[in-house]
């Protein structure tokens, strides 16, 4: 994508920063929010960022497997988000509704994503802060609070999904014997267990991730090759653009696709993971350098979770698609699954989940293939829940510098994801998580704008990225990809409503729901347009209500950045973004 070459040093159009960074109040010349605003060099409680990882050295060879191997586990943490319980299940439905149809979908999603994590990740690589620490820094008091909580909310909700999604996982392999509510106890205390990995060192700790994703890619890889999905059917779903005699529930999960692949709170997350690498960010050549290559990390980490998306979409595409009840209860009952009720139902419309997925697998492809779909479930799910809560403390840190233990850290949020959970899981059944899960995916659709506008408006500040800066063909595409994210969102609203209790009171709470949100991301989507150049909206009445209260002067790591290299720059001469915050 474009970079704007027409200045040498990185960080020009930065405030006058003179004075030793050491001795600055870290929020010097910040709004006035009544709020501490912590500095990078201290923006983590948790060993994660105590030992960085060094970048070799390779002379002026353009390229280097070394140094790609140094920039690889970012990446595919970050990854791992497009892999969890709930993506799992929106691809399994993707294939048993439209078989190979939404494939392309699904590509295109991925290629979206990308996109998005790329942003993230050079907000963090140029700036050495993350995502939420530029949140903390730019927005006013109220603004940061509300985007805040509703991170945390999809942090909570993608939480309980990987609890919903571990619990089945303990419930298929042990076939029923460990009841539900006491998976979803299990899942408290192995994630406490795996937290003991962070102590061996980040390497290890991103060797791990990558053995987890090894056992999804194997356990839902041999699921494909038993199925032995039509690879000319595949291949045409994949790469042409149809959807040919798709009704309003496939037209309803192509919009959860979308919906289930790009993870809110992954960019918060994707920007502060690559702060783990040593990168001198007073050097415009390392810095482009850290850029490329974690791109090529960030394109093969995807790559890998497509394939494995695409493993499940099509073993449902292929096995069960055009499939009944009635025939599936039968294939089980001869096959002595002792799940088979669960199909013995008198609509024999078939309802799939990743509960329902793995015993179809085992009445059609025999009980091992439902014990290496459970594996593969709880693979997903362990992975998911520990990147999330690594998520959790780097999200709590940048907006509110509440520098928690992360055993702290996961008592919180596992205690508000297990509470509803569990009360499912005793007093209803595993039916009723799937449902859950229905609703936790709307939750997360709606959390999406608050992600993509601060990654879009920041990434498009030449006071922010310097050279570094957004050029106009990412800057389409970003903004078109926000809007018709938020269009989805509001879709996905819709449909659900029509679930909702027919009173006016539901209704009512609803619609001020709905305008309270639009007003918040409306508030958003007019500073990032501001920021990216739209001058006209500054003349707008009320404009001065919505911004920070005094100059914007960014803080940049004492760490990585000399005083003798940045730029001096007057506030008038600042870009626009720089403008909308005296």
């Amino acid at each position: 994508m474009q970079e704007d070459e027409s200045h040498s040093d990185p960080r020009q159009g930065l405030p006058d920063t003179n004075e030793d960074l050491s001795q600055n109040d870290p929020c010097q010349g910040l709004p006035d929010t009544n709020a501490t605003c912590i500095p990078h060099s201290a923006s983590s409680a948790s060993s994660y960022f105590d030992d960085k990882v060094q970048i070799p050295q390779t002379g002026e060879a353009r390229f280097s497997l070394r140094k790609l191997w140094a920039f690889t586990g970012p990446g595919f943490l970050m990854s791992i988000a497009y892999l969890d319980p709930g993506n799992i299940e929106s691809d399994l439905r993707s294939g048993s509704l439209a078989q190979f149809k939404l494939l392309w979908l699904l590509l295109l999603a991925t290629f979206l994503g990308l996109l998005m994590q790329r942003l993230s990740a050079r907000l963090g690589v140029v700036t050495g802060l993350s995502l939420a620490e530029v949140c903390c820094r730019l927005y006013r008091k109220i603004p940061r609070i509300l985007l805040w909580i509703m991170v945390e909310i999809a942090i909570i909700g993608s939480d309980m999904q990987e609890v919903i999604g571990t619990a089945i996982a303990f419930y298929l392999l042990s076939n029923g014997k460990i009841p539900l509510w006491g998976g979803v106890l299990i899942t408290i205390a192995d994630t406490f267990t795996f937290l003991l990995l962070d102590k061996y060192g980040l390497r290890k700790l991103e060797a791990f991730f990558g053995f987890l994703i090894l056992i999804m890619a194997f356990t839902f890889g041999y699921e494909y090759v038993v199925v032995a999905p039509n690879q000319g059917e595949l291949l045409k779903g994949m790469f042409v653009p149809y959807c040919a005699h798709c009704g309003s529930s496939q037209l309803l999960q192509a919009v959860g696709v979308i919906g289930a692949i790009i993870m809110p709170h992954n960019m918060y997350l994707h920007s502060a993971l690559v702060k783990t690498r040593k990168v001198n960010r007073s050097d415009q050549r390392e810095v482009r350098e850290a850029n490329f290559y974690f791109f090529i990390e960030a394109t093969i980490a995807l790559f890998v979770s497509f394939l494995i998306n695409v493993f499940v979409v099509s073993v449902f595409a292929e096995g069960l698609y055009g499939k009944t009840s009635a025939q599936i209860h039968e294939s089980c009952v001869a096959s002595g699954n002792p799940h088979a009720d669960v199909f013995n139902v008198t609509n024999n419309e078939v309802e799939v989940d990743i509960f329902r997925g793995g015993v179809f697998l085992g009445c059609e492809f025999g009980l091992a293939a439902m014990y290496i779909w459970a594996v593969g479930i709880f693979a997903a799910g362990q992975s998911s829940t520990m990147t999330g809560t690594y998520t959790g403390q780097f999200v709590m840190e940048g907006f509110l510098d509440l520098k928690w233990k992360r055993w702290q850290r996961v008592l919180m949020t596992r205690s508000i994801a297990i509470l509803p959970t569990i009360l499912l899981a005793a007093f209803k059944g595993v039916l009723d998580l799937t449902y859950m899960n229905d609703l936790l995916n709307v939750v997360m659709s709606l959390q999406l704008p608050f992600a993509l506008l601060p990654v879009l408006t920041f990434t498009s500040s030449p006071s922010v990225m310097g050279v570094f800066v957004n050029g106009i063909v990412m800057k389409v595409i970003a903004s078109l990809l926000t809007v018709v994210v938020i269009g989805i969102n509001m879709f996905f609203v819709a449909v659900f409503m029509q679930q909702l209790p027919n009173h006016w009171a539901v209704y009512l709470g609803v619609a001020l729901g709905v305008a309270l949100y639009l007003t918040f991301v409306i508030y958003l989507a007019w500073i990032c347009l501001v920021a990216m150049g739209c001058q006209f909206l500054q003349k707008l009445p009320c404009t001065r209500c919505m911004t920070t209260a005094v100059p914007y002067s960014f803080q940049c790591s004492e760490d990585n950045l000399s005083n003798e290299n940045i730029t001096d720059l007057p506030l008038e001469q600042n870009d626009n973004y720089g403008a909308i915050m005296e």
